[in-house]
């Protein structure tokens, strides 16, 4: 834990810790990072072995998901239209981080521009699972989770658009948190999908979330959206006698994995043999969701996404610049991956004239009834659970070329993005040597009572004791 973490660099060497883990980084195969800061983090964890800090994370390195602003240190999104683009200024959550002692040791892979399932539309390669090398690690913050699973990296930061956090937490058996939209500042945060995303942590264990989700959560007055926070350690192990939890019945059954469903039912007898009680509950709107979801998604893409021209910052083809608006085209041609492309198209066309109406403003009113499906479920019971995948990590290029199947994959996922809704994934069985994610939901502002179960289940369960070591 990095408590225990901290303790330990405190009696020995942050310096040394840091070093060895550049060197595993260096040996493995997950192409979990694309950026090392090295040389800047080497010379902070020398500065904390020479004068130990005080704050929550003093000396502890974290990853950094490659959309997330850091000064000094490349962030492009893991696209080449924004190779080379070094921010001038730090994300809210950087600045958090920072201020609590954190040494940022590097920026990590993902699907470009957050947009994928596998990190696989990276312009830098797909990062790999470290349970199976020739898996994906799921997306879109693979390289954050991938990084944690395999032992390169204490704890990371991911994005959630709709699921890019809890997916890859899932398929790398780890500890994934999407937080309240409005929890967590997005300032800072290259956009993609702006009503939708939030930063959220990925850890080894529960705990270790909820002291992430302390440094970073909290009011930002350049974010117009934030809100305060509450204190999410206190009441960690309280235990979750009475509570009481609802089953989604959509969420069950059809395209789920057969060992997907089994594992996530026998961790639900696990939180009744804690003192919880279940009863099955109804989110009747479910199948409307990844339509509404990616509908809102690729339009708000295609507005935000507008800005990366390559002539400001980012790529800047060789040569004779033309007309503005032959060379604006080229550059977004040669730089934005073809996964990018097909949503920034399909986003322009739901927000063109003619189409608004029948698309993204019916999409809105999904949304708008997705929400009060949850707002009424949560007026029966305290957290719903649920598979967070209907099925393990498949195979690096198995789904690619389908983007329609990648599509489905977050279908018990982005409900949670569309309510604004917070959702934790941690590990609740495996199938085969590939792990599984129990999803726990609660209510807007409900992180406590979310981690308070999660903490309980966690501690009366093996599964986030075993590594990727262990699989032969």
């Amino acid at each position: 834990m990095l408590s225990e973490l901290k303790a330990t660099l405190l009696a020995g060497s942050a310096e040394e810790y840091l070093s060895r883990l550049y060197e595993r980084i260096e040996r493995g195969k997950l192409n979990a990072f694309t950026t090392l800061a090295r040389e800047t983090a080497l010379r902070e964890a020398k500065s904390f072995d020479q004068n130990p800090g005080k704050g929550l994370l003093a000396g502890v390195p974290i990853a950094i998901k490659e959309c997330i602003s850091t000064k000094g240190i490349e962030s492009n999104c893991s696209s080449r239209i924004l190779q080379g683009y070094i921010p001038p200024y730090d994300a809210h959550v950087i600045e958090r981080l920072r201020a609590e002692g954190a040494i940022i040791m590097g920026k990590t892979n993902m699907d470009e521009f957050a947009m994928g399932t596998s990190t696989e539309t990276s312009a830098f390669g797909p990062t790999r699972n470290p349970w199976d090398i020739d898996c994906v690690p799921g997306g879109s913050s693979g390289g954050s989770a991938a990084c944690v699973a395999g032992g390169e990296a204490p704890c990371s930061l991911g994005s959630d658009t709709g699921g890019s956090v809890r997916c890859p937490a899932s398929f790398c058996g780890i500890v994934g948190l999407k937080p309240t939209y409005g929890l967590v500042s997005r300032y800072g945060l290259i956009a993609y999908a702006n009503s939708l995303e939030q930063i959220g942590p990925l850890t080894r264990t529960v705990k270790d979330t909820a002291l992430l989700l302390e440094v970073i959560a909290g009011h930002d007055w350049r974010d117009s959206t934030s809100a305060e926070k509450s204190s999410y350690l206190p009441d960690l192990d309280r235990g979750i006698y009475g509570m009481k939890i609802g089953i989604p019945k959509e969420y069950f059954g059809e395209g789920v994995d057969a060992k997907v469903e089994k594992s996530v039912w026998d961790a639900i007898s696990v939180l009744e043999g804690l003192g919880a009680s279940w009863q099955e509950v109804s989110l009747p709107h479910t199948q409307y969701a990844l339509a509404a979801y990616y509908v809102i998604a690729m339009s708000e893409a295609s507005s935000n996404l507008a800005r990366f021209d390559g002539l400001r910052y980012g790529l800047r083809q060789a040569g004779e610049d033309r007309d503005w608006h032959t060379t604006f085209s080229e550059i977004r041609s040669k730089g934005f991956g073809p996964e990018v492309k097909r949503r920034i198209l399909l986003g322009t066309y739901a927000l063109s004239a003619g189409y608004y109406g029948r698309y993204y403003l019916k999409a809105l009113k999904v949304r708008t009834l997705i929400k009060e499906d949850f707002l009424a479920a949560f007026k029966q019971v305290d957290l719903l659970a649920s598979p967070t995948m209907p099925i393990p990590a498949f195979r690096i290029g198995e789904r690619i070329n389908d983007p329609l199947s990648l599509y489905k994959a977050d279908i018990f996922t982005v409900p949670i993005n569309l309510a604004g809704v917070p959702a934790i994934s941690l590990p609740c069985g495996f199938a085969g040597q590939l792990p599984i994610g129990l999803q726990l939901i609660g209510p807007h502002f409900g992180e406590a009572a979310v981690l308070r179960a999660a903490q309980a289940f966690e501690g009366a369960t093996p599964y986030h004791e075993r590594t990727p070591e262990e699989v032969v």
